[in-house]
């Protein structure tokens, strides 16, 4: 019978063939090592996502290793396409020593650049012996390039806590294989800077505007890989707090993250755990619970990511193989095992509470997300993502967004929250027209560095940041009991616009996030309510509705007061 920990392995390995498939292996080709499809086989796209050769460290790993069922070891084709790969990766560098992943000139930051450094480091050293040299000094080059880029500091509008930790991770790194002093000074900068982004009061780092546990999870597995060479008690310290902030969205039902999350991603890091599994037993218990999920097919698994994304997720599955942290026999409980309590975060906005059978957690700081789980069967009750609706302008609103204006008082059996609704603005795509003005701007302006830098964070703010109130407002309030809860909602009309639609509760996503929104088998249990006409008709002309929704043992009932 095959081990629990070996579902890393088998999940990884699995995809290796799809991985193969994304890359251009005819070493005649002028695009040998490339792993974008869409490129070079498809000619889809004008450019090759560098992203993609993060590919390289899942080949130098199955080359290298004896993982269970593991036909690729020692395999000279595999090794050769692996440093083709980090041969094509060091082609497509800019000459400030950046990459693209979304478009031409974007001259990405960390994602791409710093991701794929670090990954070309750890196939690198994986496979130096064997490297040829000419092939291993036109590395080493790029290599340094992108260290000294990125160590600069990012010049975009990041404001992604896990995209400063993989800063350091792959300066960290990229210092470790050169060995070049201003890479130390570079690593000292950025990890000062990382921290300006962790809240050490509550135990987690921001992702845009809030706490977002799936990359949480992501900052915990960056941190624990330089803490595996460099174990820094600091370093120890915040990935303590931010595991254990993380156990929270470790769900009964086996699940991770998703719509509570600033960036609504569902996704779960695991290798940090298993790092950390000796020094903070908590990480066990959690690695232990998402184990299970994944094996469930409860989490995101590679099978279902998108191409760009699957290249992330191999590697990571195949080092928490070969790290894994042994059980112990009685694992920490997790916060819906714990006895009744409840907990507010207040800098996140995250309310959580257990009352006998019943565990709650919602984002108030998102308009009031809600799960809702019976522990006893480990089982969703009600998954709440608030309102969302259209008016008759043709925009689309919801209160599931981020808005520092909020007002909410919380108690230990409740909250009460209420705001504006806000306009979606990712709802915006390109057609023909549009796509020849951004390529030409692209072509004209792209080589300045400065202007690259501009238009992604203008890109940002387009379609993920700030505040753009609607012509109505929210009302939300919990009540928590031993019997189960009570949801309260009211909507109010604030101007002449109108509602064409208008929807209570289930699962939904708004902002623009590339990993995010992928199928998950629990949303075929959930049902929200889609107001019917004569509802809207009577919100529209009394300028209000009001909803009760409530959730127990025997499922969720509403009704309109």
């Amino acid at each position: 019978m095959a081990a629990p920990r070996d579902t890393y392995a088998n999940k990884a390995l699995g995809q290796l063939p799809r991985l193969l498939g994304l890359m251009d292996r005819n070493h005649f080709s002028p695009t040998y090592g490339c792993f974008h499809r869409d490129y070079w086989l498809d000619k889809t796209s004008d450019f090759p996502d560098a992203v993609r050769q993060f590919g390289v460290h899942s080949l130098a790993l199955v080359y290298r290793h004896q993982f269970p069922g593991n036909i690729y070891q020692h395999s000279a084709k595999i090794r050769a396409w692996a440093i083709a790969g980090m041969e094509f990766w060091a082609s497509i560098q800019h000459g400030d020593g950046s990459f693209d992943e979304f478009y031409p000139y974007e001259r990405g930051w960390v994602g791409p650049t710093a991701f794929t450094t670090y990954t070309v480091v750890e196939a690198f050293k994986l496979l130096e012996d064997e490297i040829p040299l000419p092939a291993a000094g036109k590395i080493k080059e790029a290599i340094q390039k992108a260290a000294h880029f990125i160590g600069a500091g990012e010049s975009e509008e990041d404001h992604l806590a896990n995209h400063h930790a993989m800063a350091c991770l792959a300066i960290f790194k990229a210092q470790r294989l050169l060995d070049d002093p201003e890479l130390e000074a570079a690593y000292k900068r950025a990890w000062k800077v990382f921290l300006t982004y962790h809240n050490s009061a509550e135990g987690w780092s921001r992702e845009y505007d809030g706490v977002d546990p799936g990359y949480l999870s992501a900052t915990v597995s960056f941190l624990g890989k330089i803490y595996q060479d460099n174990p820094d008690p600091e370093i120890l310290e915040v990935c303590r707090q931010s595991i254990e902030m993380c156990s929270y969205f470790a769900y009964p039902n086996g699940y991770y993250a998703g719509s509570l999350g600033s960036r609504n991603t569902l996704h779960f890091y695991p290798h940090g755990f298993e790092v950390f599994t000796q020094e903070v037993p908590l990480a066990g218990a959690v690695a232990e619970k998402m184990l299970q999920g994944l094996a469930e097919d409860k989490l995101v698994p590679p099978e279902i990511i998108s191409d760009r994304y699957v290249f992330y997720r191999v590697p990571e599955y195949l080092l928490s193989w070969l790290d894994y942290g042994q059980r112990p026999d009685v694992l920490p409980p997790l916060p819906y095992q714990r006895p009744d309590n409840s907990r507010f975060f207040q800098d996140a906005g995250i309310f959580t509470a257990k009352r006998q059978r019943y565990w709650v957690i919602a984002n108030l700081a998102k308009g009031g997300v809600i799960k809702a789980f019976d522990v006893e069967n480990d089982r969703l009750l009600l998954n709440d993502c608030g309102m969302v609706g259209g008016m008759d302008n043709g925009q689309t609103v919801t209160s599931q967004w981020i808005d520092p204006s909020y007002q909410f008082q919380v108690t230990e059996d409740g909250f009460d929250i209420s705001g504006a609704m806000q306009v979606v603005p990712s709802q915006k795509l390109f057609n023909l027209l549009k796509n020849i003005i951004f390529r030409t701007v692209l072509f004209l302006l792209g080589p300045s560095p400065r202007f690259s830098h501009w238009l992604k964070g203008a890109i940002r703010r387009s379609l993920m940041l700030g505040s753009r109130k609607a012509p109505a407002s929210f009302r939300r309030q919990l009540s928590l009991g031993e019997n189960g809860l009570v949801v309260r909602d009211e909507v109010r009309l604030r101007g002449k616009e109108h509602f064409a639609s208008l929807s209570f509760g289930d699962e939904f996503f708004v902002r623009y996030v590339p990993q995010s929104r992928y199928f998950q088998a629990q949303e075929l249990s959930i049902q929200g309510l889609q107001l019917s006409e004569d509802q809207l008709n009577s919100l529209n002309s009394k300028g209000e509705f009001n909803l009760e929704t409530s959730a127990s043992l025997d499922g969720v009932t509403r009704r309109v007061p």
